[in-house]
């Protein structure tokens, strides 16, 4: 780790476009991750005079779009052509350059270095605590003065493997009953950095010990203990923690955005033997954003999160004593739509939580069959979850690979893996015959060739035949008439 790391050609670009005279220089987590060998993107710049000018000269000079982030922080934004990167410039805070830095959260993040000559600007160690692998707080107040870093510092000790140090630990958990105070919008925004940060369930149970996850989502605490019949070897609790772990490997496996590697050898190649040929399609799936800025991934991994989060309003005990959760699907769906609008997601996201939910388990129950799941029951589930039954999919494994941790059934996820083929299978590569049939008859052909009123039985009937058609019985518009004409005498028997 060099104490004085090189500019790589982004800040080089940002150099030349200023000029030479112009006092700048990079901070926070960029200057962190070049001295850590990382590759950097988005950047932030503190400008010792006026920053928004600026900014706008920068934007020409590169050919970028700007904006005003904050008129009266004097913070502006320049975005370069086809997402290269944001780079944001802000007016110094404090008479000097030291006083900015001190003002930041973390000492690793408490660093500058000069456009000018390089030089690294490190007055609160934050180079050193980087070597020894430590995340200290810049000072006493930092959590008072902006509590949802709270959240930030476990992501960052997560994502760099670093210890968060005694004292800095202790003003974490005094501040949490402050969180409260924080709104409910930056709350959202940095649980969902973290969820799409390495090793998220890490981080949960870290905020766990903190004290500081309950504040944010109340309904995991009676999760905690809740015991679960055999193949179960978790609390509810810790196998919800596990599945988030394990859906980071089914992304690993299947997600071209992340490397191929940290998943264990029998699961990386049954999953990738089974599935592979959809990564592609997958991994645009997974990156599609219902709002800008959110992939749909981080959504799932909520859903994740909370997917059993309705077994603590279900439990009951068999006549043998087994434990039960029926219907804990719908409960938990109740759940996390509250907790979604709680948390001010968006309607479409807030649907797509509901959704997963509200059927995670039906792959898992077409698997028990022990058979692949017929066209009829491929068309039922894409009919109910939409395109969020490719979501469903990817969480039914990581489900499938929580429940016995390391005692893993080979011939239960190779039936769970031939499931989910099936379903990805019909949805990718035969839409038009099974998930979504040809119109062959619409309301109207049915009330003009067949005499209906409108009403409820015409949507039955329509309902019905295209639940035919997915099964491949009914061809044409000659066979949709003659099959309407049948479930009309067979209504009125």
């Amino acid at each position: 780790m060099s104490s004085h790391p090189p500019l790589p050609p982004l800040v080089e670009q940002v150099r030349t476009a200023v000029p030479p005279d112009t006092a700048l220089y990079l901070v926070g987590g960029a200057v962190r991750d070049l001295l850590l060998g990382r590759a950097v993107h988005d950047l932030d710049f503190v400008v010792p005079g006026r920053a928004i000018p600026l900014a706008r000269k920068v934007a020409n000079a590169l050919g970028g779009d700007f904006y005003t982030l904050d008129a009266e922080r004097d913070a502006g934004r320049v975005l370069l052509p086809d997402g290269q990167a944001a780079l944001d410039f802000v007016a110094m805070q404090g008479s000097t350059l030291e006083e900015d830095l001190a003002g930041r959260d973390f000492s690793i993040n408490a660093m500058a270095l000069s456009l000018h000559d390089a030089s690294l600007h490190d007055p609160l160690g934050g180079a050193a605590d980087l070597r020894a692998k430590r995340l200290r707080m810049t000072g006493s107040l930092a959590f008072a003065h902006d509590p949802v870093r709270i959240l930030r510092a476990v992501r960052i000790a997560a994502s760099f493997g670093l210890q968060i140090e005694p004292e800095t630990r202790a003003a974490l958990r005094a501040a949490v009953p402050q969180l409260g105070q924080v709104s409910l919008e930056r709350i959202r925004d940095e649980v969902f950095r973290l969820l799409l940060a390495p090793k998220p369930a890490t981080s949960l149970r870290s905020l766990d010990l903190l004290g500081a996850l309950t504040p944010l989502f109340p309904e995991l605490e009676p999760l905690k203990g809740l015991e679960q019949s055999e193949p179960h070897i978790y609390d509810v609790w810790n196998h919800s923690l596990h599945v988030v772990d394990k859906l980071g490997l089914v992304f690993s496996a299947l997600d071209e955005n992340y490397p191929a590697d940290g998943v264990g050898e029998l699961v990386s190649g049954l999953t990738v033997l089974r599935l592979g040929r959809y990564r592609s399609q997958i991994s645009q799936h997974l990156a599609g954003e219902l709002v800008p800025g959110r992939p749909r991934r981080a959504v799932l991994l909520l859903a994740a999160l909370l997917h059993d989060a309705g077994k603590a309003l279900t439990r009951s005990l068999d006549k043998n004593g087994r434990i039960r959760f029926f219907e804990h699907e719908a409960r938990g769906a109740e759940l996390i739509e509250r907790r979604a609008k709680a948390l001010h997601l968006s309607s479409d996201e807030t649907e797509l939580l509901r959704t997963i939910v509200a059927h995670h388990m039906r792959p898992f129950l077409l698997a028990h069959t022990g058979e692949l799941p017929s066209r009829r029951a491929i068309y039922r589930f894409f009919r109910d979850a939409g395109a969020a039954g490719v979501d469903i999919c990817l969480l039914s494994l990581a489900d499938q690979l929580g429940k016995r941790g390391p005692n893993l059934d080979e011939a239960e996820l190779t039936r769970t893996l031939d499931t989910l083929r099936a379903l990805l299978e019909a949805y990718y590569e035969q839409a038009e015959e099974v998930i979504s049939p040809p119109v062959l008859l619409t309301g109207n052909d049915l009330m003009t060739e067949l005499g209906l009123k409108p009403g409820r039985k015409v949507g039955e009937i329509l309902e019905a035949l295209r639940e035919a058609q997915a099964m491949g019985k009914v061809p044409d518009r000659a066979a949709a008439l003659a099959f309407a004409r049948k479930q009309v005498r067979s209504g009125r028997n």
